[in-house]
């Protein structure tokens, strides 16, 4: 299953710019649409709609950086039809407006992300404690926080930075289901004329948080591997990070296409979200 589900992904990956949609997904791998959603999801943590609309984010966070298209260019370019979705998009996604992402970021002044403050009379709050742990040494800052969900985007509940992995703990974190995710980066190999370090990322969830509890959750770094949707969010010193340029410098070509996740059931329209 891992394979067929490896196979899913290269798609995604390559054709994200296209109108993908998740009956030509399931068929490429022989597997009827919802047990393909399933096998997907256990691998990933994430359906194929989620894991598609964050890889077309990601290569727009790219473009940003890398190419002078405009805006609705790279809307398109990343298969959606509408401008204005895209940037409601990722705006939610990344945190930043797509103008103010490509200023930022090409100039590595991003600021950490602003905390979702917890609902008015929602009572006591918990804390959420722990290590960092990293099989690789990195010299810099982790960064750590809750979320409500297993892809690093949008507002966190609770945020901080580490000067390297170690203990940890998040307070004043509202009661209810979140993923802990931390990220850093790690050691470039020798001779690598991009000079870019690699992601190391960890994810952990959810964990559940009750008022007044103390709740104890350990996240391990590693390298990204294919089976993870990339890190959305824009992140402080992580400026550069997106997806490095094609090696001609050319942006590749693509056609317009319907905006943002793949066409699911109705009846299950949920489910690929």
């Amino acid at each position: 299953m891992e394979r067929l589900t490896r196979r899913a992904v290269a798609t995604i990956r390559e054709n994200y710019h296209e109108p993908l949609a998740l009956d030509d997904l399931a068929r490429s791998v022989m597997m009827s649409k919802f047990h393909f959603i399933r096998v997907f999801q256990r691998t990933t943590g994430v359906t194929p709609g989620r894991f598609l609309s964050a890889v077309r984010l990601h290569e727009a966070k790219s473009l940003l950086i890398h190419s002078s298209l405009n805006v609705a260019e790279i809307s398109a370019r990343v298969g959606y039809s509408s401008a204005s979705t895209f940037s409601r998009r990722f705006t939610a996604a990344v945190g930043l407006s797509p103008t103010r992402f490509r200023r930022a970021g090409r100039c590595d002044t991003l600021e950490g992300p602003r905390i979702t403050p917890a609902p008015a009379g929602c009572g006591a709050l918990g804390s959420v404690a722990g290590t960092v742990r990293t099989p690789e040494r990195s010299r810099y800052p982790v960064c750590l926080g809750l979320f409500d969900g297993p892809i690093l985007q949008g507002q966190p509940v609770a945020w901080t930075t580490l000067d390297r992995a170690e203990a940890f703990e998040l307070r004043s974190v509202p009661p209810g289901a979140w993923h802990l995710h931390a990220v850093t980066l790690g050691a470039r190999a020798t001779g690598d004329q991009w000079g870019d370090s690699p992601l190391l990322v960890g994810t952990v969830g959810p964990v559940h948080v009750d008022a007044g509890v103390r709740t104890r959750a350990d996240v391990t770094l590693r390298r990204e591997d294919w089976t993870r949707p990339p890190v959305l969010l824009a992140l402080p010193g992580f400026g550069s990070r997106p997806a490095r340029p094609p090696a001609d410098g050319a942006c590749p070509a693509a056609p317009h296409a319907p905006g943002g996740g793949l066409r699911v059931p109705r009846q299950r329209s949920a489910a690929g979200a």
